[in-house]
């Protein structure tokens, strides 16, 4: 038979027990259709988040062509330019989280350097450089991007958010013969705006499937972050597929698709007649990882 004053001695330590139990944060909970999912008492205990995203990965230049001056030779790197192999790619994420509000700031270098010998003579601007010049060529192209969000679908499997940003472009295009006698180069800081959308979906047992794509067309200039008449677009879109590692961490694959450039005529200079032409398409394989950071 129990002895009672042990029961009593051991009675707060159950209701102790219980009680914990009753107010332990969920992290998952399983959706009807088998999805795992945080829960609103998770969230509820983390209304703020902020989690950083890396990838690394190959980037294949499709398509990129420039012109430099009305009268300039019209360049393509993929054929004549060295751009016909893969280049190390990187992407750098922070994302602040507080409810539905997402604010994210993003980093992403493009330096394509390449030492090829001209098949025929290129005209950049005013300078000529002859058929048979070997030629070292750096195709600079970094942004940076600051945008808010707003989650218009917050179930706890799928996500959808809307927002707009703006980004900041940093063009660096120097054409040098390899002796060093002959240089031309262009650069260009300016800032372009973006609409964007996200999306996420978890699938059940850890998987997720995602898809962003931010992206503008500036036909006008005061659209284009300068005075002169250029038509720019951009499109930043990819689609990415992953498993959740743990409570915190994210491990995924990303397929992306960069495209855009600019044409029209700015300042003229000593150097030229102001005209620009500049189209690429890209794309880039990588793998990722995403953080809680707290």
């Amino acid at each position: 038979m129990p002895n009672p004053s042990s029961a009593c001695r051991s009675l707060p330590i159950q209701l102790f027990a219980i009680a914990a139990l009753c107010h332990w944060p969920k992290l998952t909970y399983a959706e009807p259709d088998g999805s795992m999912a945080r829960s609103m008492t998770h969230d509820e205990a983390r209304p703020v988040r902020l989690r950083a995203s890396v990838e690394l990965g190959g980037l294949d230049p499709l398509y990129h062509r420039v012109q430099f001056g009305r009268d300039g030779s019209e360049f393509d790197y993929v054929e004549d330019g060295g751009q016909d192999v893969i280049f190390p790619f990187a992407r750098l994420n922070l994302q602040l989280e507080i409810s539905r509000h997402r604010v994210v700031l993003l980093y992403q270098p493009i330096e394509l350097n390449t030492r090829v010998t001209l098949t025929e003579a290129l005209r950049v601007d005013s300078l000529t450089f002859t058929a048979e010049t070997p030629m070292d060529l750096q195709y600079g192209f970094p942004f940076y991007r600051a945008s808010y969000l707003y989650a218009v679908v917050g179930q706890p499997s799928t996500e959808l958010a809307l927002g707009a940003g703006l980004q900041v472009r940093n063009a660096t295009i120097t054409f040098t013969s390899a002796n060093g006698e002959q240089r031309r180069s262009n650069r260009d800081v300016g800032p372009v705006p973006l609409l964007q959308a996200t999306f996420e979906q978890r699938l059940g047992a850890g998987w997720f499937w995602g898809a962003d794509v931010a992206g503008f067309y500036a036909p006008v200039k005061y659209l284009n972050g300068g005075d002169s008449d250029v038509v720019g677009a951009i499109v930043d879109a990819s689609v990415r597929g992953g498993y959740q590692l743990s409570s915190t961490t994210l491990g995924f694959l990303n397929v992306r698709w960069l495209g855009g450039g600019a044409e029209g005529t700015s300042e003229p200079d000593d150097f030229g007649d102001g005209y620009t032409e500049n189209w690429l398409h890209f794309l880039t394989v990588s793998a990722g990882v995403q953080f809680d950071l707290m």
